[in-house]
């Protein structure tokens, strides 16, 4: 199989999202989806090419999806990802890897906080429930086309368990 355009998968596509803790800057930005592309093109499950595509948007959030249709990733190949981006966090020296803090709007910047801080900020009244915050724990590329990535917390688990 081959890297194709993010937007040609289908609903189904498995999906992977790493948050970079600070917007990245251009040189940053080739080097990582040099590194991406490189690795999707050569990624397989078992032997068996995958078809997969990538995204980068807002320079901070990387995402990597698999049409399970052909070839799903298996737990082997999921781990050489976390791997090859956990080596990319370490030359880079730009965390990549770490899903616990909450990244949210902050009128239009992103902000990334951990979570106690944001539960700080709730208490404090300096974000609310109409706060667009970005849900990084997304399985399928059909949620993010779905509008389920980036909206308000009360629509999110971060109003669950925030609010």
């Amino acid at each position: 199989m081959s890297r194709v355009p993010f937007n040609e998968l289908p609903p189904d596509a498995r999906l992977w999202i790493f948050s970079a803790e600070r917007p990245l800057s251009e040189p940053e930005r080739a080097r990582v989806l040099e590194e991406v592309d490189a690795f999707i093109g050569q990624w397989a499950a078992h032997d068996v090419p995958l078809k997969t595509a990538r995204d980068l948007r807002y320079d901070r959030f990387i995402f990597v999806a698999v049409d399970g249709r052909a070839a799903g990733a298996s737990g082997c190949s999921i781990d050489a990802l976390v791997r090859r981006m956990k080596g990319l966090q370490a030359e880079l020296g730009v965390e990549l890897v770490n899903h616990a803090p909450v990244l949210y709007r902050d009128g239009a910047a992103i902000a990334r906080v951990s979570r106690e801080r944001f539960a700080d900020l709730v208490e404090s009244g300096s974000v609310s429930q109409q706060t667009v915050v970005f849900d990084n724990t997304l399985t399928t590329v059909g949620d993010v086309r779905d509008g389920r990535w980036e909206l308000p917390a009360s629509a999110s688990w971060h109003g669950q368990a925030f609010f």
